[in-house]
């Protein structure tokens, strides 16, 4: 694949991963961004397994999607803006990795997400003004333990439903369409 090509398929993937992403914060609102988290652009992290450019065109759409999240309050916001963008990238990878093993390449978004975004999602959250998570009753300004544990359930199972539930099958109809290897048909 040529530079110019890769280049711009990375930016087609990151304005894609970013509208989804900024759409999915403005419909679902708290269920998007909050301790429990169903962002429906985590389907779109399967293209990682179509094309390398994938894997910097989802990190970067991270970026601005987490820069732009009319939720988040600066300088706050940065911390999803590096660690955030820093899981989407490390889930892009892996998948890109493990392509040939389905299972276990949309694994790497769930964990990377359920492991790195706990870490700082309270912080996030006590500054905006949430400290207990409706519907669980779980108190933010207890242990950072006890936090992050939630978190890390949370945000898994989020992640999981997401991107088993919705962008296996995504995955499974971009192939259908000749979408494999690289974007565009085969042949």
């Amino acid at each position: 694949m040529s530079r110019t090509r890769y280049i711009a398929q990375a930016g087609v993937i990151a304005a894609v991963y970013c509208t989804l992403t900024l759409l999915t914060m403005q419909l679902l609102q708290g269920l998007a961004w909050g301790p429990v988290q169903f962002r429906v652009s985590e389907a779109f992290t399967v293209i990682a397994m179509l094309t390398p450019a994938g894997v910097p065109g989802l990190a970067l759409g991270s970026v601005i999607a987490n820069a732009l999240n009319p939720a988040a309050l600066w300088p706050l916001a940065g911390l999803d803006v590096v660690f955030g963008s820093l899981a989407t990238l490390l889930g892009a990878v892996w998948m890109r990795r493990f392509a040939r093993r389905r299972a276990i390449a949309l694994a790497g978004p769930v964990i990377m997400n359920a492991l790195i975004v706990p870490v700082y999602l309270p912080i996030m959250l006590a500054g905006l003004g949430f400290y207990t998570v409706p519907f669980f009753g779980v108190n933010l300004e207890g242990t950072w333990l006890g936090m992050y544990l939630f978190g890390v359930a949370a945000v898994g199972v989020g992640e999981a439903v997401v991107v088993y539930a919705v962008g296996w099958p995504l995955l499974a109809a971009l192939e259908r369409i000749g979408i494999t290897g690289f974007i565009g048909p085969k042949g």
